[in-house]
């Protein structure tokens, strides 16, 4: 049974998967049971690794000691600087725009954050002309991660080294070495913890702080999807485990899983999750493409191939149940538009309609179609969602005989891109 406190913080609706509902290419109830059979010794391995403490993405929701500290950091920076360049890639940076997308919920207090990822020389030159008081945080656990060296290098050279600050692994590192040189204050970075499992300790903690956010809450939430798993008494009662059975069930079928929020507040969650899924799962000639696609922009550009095209995929839309208002649309204007079903609706209407035409179009075409719909968005929600991908994406690739922490074809990219910089140096 689960114990007291275990709280499920969004709705993982999972009938349009089943072949009662979409067809041949759903999943019948005892493929689905074998699955879920499937992942009881993967539940075990979790709730051995949370208890012997052995993988700190398990640890941190239940923290509190260092959020203080971080607070203090964020407040000295909000006082400092009208506005905070991010500098990091992938993991480094994917978990903080999830989790500052929120920042319209944040209080008058947040600064503005902005990220640089991809390097771009336009993109950096615009912020470096732009406004003087900008802070920087650069985030890489490594330290010689090239993208985000190159970027912090040569905005180094246009700023003054007091207006950054560096997140990196201890050890000696160049990001280290530079630190040392020029006395800038560096944060460790956890290092037994990996870029896209980072986001509950303080590379969504302090972007999160950064912008008025209760980084507290985001741990709670991912706190409670933890507890109900860990307090399940069998596979069934733990959500993440019915997700991972579902994907497992359609592995042989399966060649990629779209994910599609109705919500632009959680499109950055969608590129989190896609790496998440992508470099935990990609491995040994395995791992379903993971897609974003963009509700409901994606209607009208990817739905004819979801609907009309092969049957290979598996959705996931997400939907958040509470409208937040806003205008409503007169209905003299509707009537002269001719479109009076659009009278006194507002956009939130609008997409709530979008996001169940979508899903029962799916489901209507034979397409296996989850939902997850969030009563509320608020961070508690946000961390009780990341945590269940996480757990999700872990528990499948332990299913799988898959290492869901490693990612060495990336580092083996990564040795090329040095390899051909330094030969165009000769």
């Amino acid at each position: 049974m689960r114990r007291a406190g275990a709280v499920v913080r969004y709705e993982h609706q999972i009938s349009k998967c089943f072949a009662a509902e979409t067809g041949n290419f759903g999943v019948t109830p005892e493929g689905h049971n074998i699955a879920l059979a499937r992942t009881a010794p993967a539940l075990a391995q979790i709730s051995a690794w949370h208890a012997t403490s052995s993988h700190p993405f398990l640890q941190y929701p239940d923290r509190n000691d260092d959020l203080h500290e971080l607070e203090r950091v964020a407040c000295r920076l909000r006082e400092r600087f009208k506005k905070i360049v991010v500098i990091g890639v992938g993991g480094a940076s994917l978990g903080g725009q999830a989790v500052t997308a929120l920042m319209p919920l944040a209080d008058a207090g947040g600064t503005p954050i902005a990220f640089l990822d991809n390097p771009n020389s336009t993109r950096l030159e615009a912020v470096l002309a732009g406004e003087a008081e900008t802070g920087f945080i650069v985030i890489s656990k490594s330290g010689a991660t090239a993208e985000t060296l190159a970027q912090t290098l040569l905005a180094l050279d246009h700023s003054t080294a007091d207006r950054f600050l560096f997140v990196t692994g201890p050890g000696d590192n160049p990001l280290r070495r530079v630190a040392s040189e020029l006395g800038i204050t560096v944060l460790d970075h956890d290092p037994g913890l990996g870029g896209r499992f980072s986001v509950f300790s303080l590379v969504g903690a302090l972007p999160a702080l950064i912008a008025g956010l209760d980084a507290g809450a985001l741990r709670r939430g991912a706190s409670e999807t933890l507890e109900t798993l860990l307090s399940a008494a069998e596979p069934a009662g733990a959500p993440p485990a019915v997700g991972a059975a579902l994907a497992l069930s359609m592995a042989q079928q399966l060649s990629a899983t779209v994910f599609m929020p109705y919500d632009d507040r959680l499109l950055a969650l969608a590129y989190w999750l896609r790496q998440l899924w992508a470099e935990s799962l990609g491995k040994d000639g395995q791992g379903a493409t993971p897609v974003v696609a963009r509700g409901a922009v994606d209607q009208h550009s990817q739905l004819q191939l979801y609907l009309d095209g092969p049957v290979d995929k598996l959705f996931t839309v997400i939907t958040v149940g509470t409208p937040s208002g806003g205008p409503r649309i007169a209905g003299k204007l509707a009537a002269m538009a001719g479109v009076d079903y659009l009278a006194g609706k507002s956009l939130d209407e609008l997409m709530a309609a979008e996001a169940s035409a979508t899903r029962d179009a799916l489901s209507d075409a034979g397409r296996p179609v989850r939902e997850i719909v969030l009563p509320i968005l608020d961070e508690a929600t946000l961390g009780a969602l990341m945590m269940h991908f996480m757990l999700e994406t872990v528990i499948i690739a332990l299913c799988s005989n898959i290492d869901p922490f490693n990612q060495p074809s990336v580092e083996r990219g990564k040795v090329f891109a040095l390899d051909n910089l330094r030969h165009s140096q000769s």
